[in-house]
């Protein structure tokens, strides 16, 4: 699952890494659309959570 806490709703899930690093950069494109956002060039960081189980 990935979400962008500053855009509001904006989330999306997949089942591997590769399609979710697409579909979260479409839904971000989305919410910048739909918020009526200023065109611009924005940066995003991700960070990834890893859970490990033994």
């Amino acid at each position: 699952m990935a979400t962008v806490p500053s855009l509001r709703g904006c989330h999306t899930q997949a089942k591997s890494l590769d399609i979710l690093i697409k579909r979260i950069h479409e839904a971000i494109e989305l919410c910048l659309e739909a918020n009526e956002y200023e065109s611009s060039v924005y940066e995003f960081v991700g960070l990834q959570k890893v859970e490990v189980f033994l």
